[in-house]
């Protein structure tokens, strides 16, 4: 499940006038224990501050061997999975806030060029049918293929609002040797959902934070594995929560927007990653009245099988 973020915590009566309950996880509560979450955005004098990039005068030389073909008609359609409400049975609470990542989403990736479609509230069986049937679809315009999954979880596991399955099940069906029209290209799926119920309490470094910071996809004369191609972008990495704040989304995805709106056409998908690690780890922090539960940090977790690099 999600947790919470940080920042100021907010009053009650702040709370009622905006809105922002604090920050929350993704993942079944703990019954064990009741406590609240809180928090936002670190800030540093007062903003919020994301380190500029620094100038340099190199220049980056690409090999079109190992960059993928993205000259086709379509990018790719852009598929997310909106899991807000579940039933009873699932003992997982309302998401709230998750319709501020799904927009936010919806707008970068048709920014990026993408198809984008949202499904809000899918039981698992339809989740199963959305990517079978997807998966079925004739991609030979697309250059890629994109999922986000908006949910609870745990390791391994995604809910729809009836229970849960397992990712593997899901993304199965865009395997090498199952969706022929996707074979050689690009398959992302970005999972906002907790993978467990740790929490990572961060620790204080010593020097703090640096200053100074052509060829067809598919070839026909050799194989491929048919698992490669995958990239699974995680909100945090394998037995920890993942947090989220009600009022203005999840600190995986606002910061993956936020990277991609403005370098999404610029830097290659690792890149891109690896400074939406770097904003999640630095500028989010959780606060909370128990002390238990303040003070705690998320990184998120990045499995590439991808075998090309990726330029929107």
């Amino acid at each position: 499940m999600e947790e919470n973020q940080s920042g100021p915590v907010p009053t009650q009566k702040d709370e009622d006038q905006d809105g922002d309950q604090g920050d929350t996880v993704d993942a079944r509560p703990d019954r064990s224990d009741r406590f609240s979450f809180f928090g936002n955005k670190k800030k540093k004098n007062g903003q919020e501050q994301q380190p500029e990039a620094p100038v340099s005068n190199q220049c980056r030389i690409i090999h079109p061997t190992f960059k993928y073909n993205m000259n086709y008609k379509k990018v790719g359609k852009c598929i997310i999975i909106n899991n807000k409400n579940f039933e009873d049975q699932t003992e997982v609470g309302t998401r709230s806030g998750t319709e501020q990542d799904a927009g936010a989403l919806q707008k970068c990736f048709r920014n990026l060029g993408f198809e984008v479609v949202v499904y809000n509230d899918q039981c698992c069986d339809d989740m199963i049918k959305l990517l079978q049937q997807a998966a079925e679809e004739n991609h030979s315009e697309a250059a890629c293929f994109a999922c986000i999954f908006l949910s609870h979880g745990k390791e391994g596991y995604i809910y729809g609002t009836d229970g849960f399955l397992e990712i593997k099940d899901l993304t199965t069906f865009f395997r090498g040797d199952k969706c022929k029209t996707l074979i050689g290209k690009p398959k992302l799926f970005f999972i906002q959902a907790c993978r467990g119920s740790t929490f990572d309490n961060g620790i204080q470094t010593d020097s703090g934070l640096a200053d100074d910071t052509e060829v067809t996809d598919a070839n026909p004369k050799y194989k491929i594995p048919v698992e490669a191609d995958f990239l699974l972008a995680y909100s945090t990495v394998s037995g920890y929560y993942s947090w989220r704040n009600p009022g203005r989304g999840s600190w995986f995805v606002q910061s993956l927007c936020s990277i991609l709106n403005d370098h999404g056409k610029q830097l290659e998908i690792m890149q891109i990653l690896t400074r939406v690690n770097y904003m999640v780890a630095t500028s989010y922090e959780s606060q909370s009245d128990d002390p238990r539960y303040s003070e705690k940090k998320q990184i998120p977790c990045v499995v590439s099988m991808l075998t090309k690099e990726l330029y929107f």
